[in-house]
């Protein structure tokens, strides 16, 4: 469980379940979030962006050794 404590400037200070804190841009929340809400969290990998940098940081570094 996370829980909004307050806000500072563009961030939203989150309190988790073990009273730890951290920051999370308010750009990426929703709109409408107040302090004492509950968010839930979810991550995920973007496997397809993940190999389009890999590929364009092969590709520099392969134009930059001459390969």
């Amino acid at each position: 469980m996370y829980i909004v404590d307050r806000f500072e400037e563009n961030w939203a200070i989150i309190e988790t379940e073990n009273r730890t804190m951290f920051k999370l841009p308010r750009s990426i929340l929703p709109i409408d979030l107040k302090e004492g809400d509950v968010i839930n969290i979810q991550v995920s990998i973007n496997s397809e962006a993940t190999k389009q940098r890999s590929d364009k940081a092969k590709s520099l570094l392969d134009n930059f050794f001459g390969e």
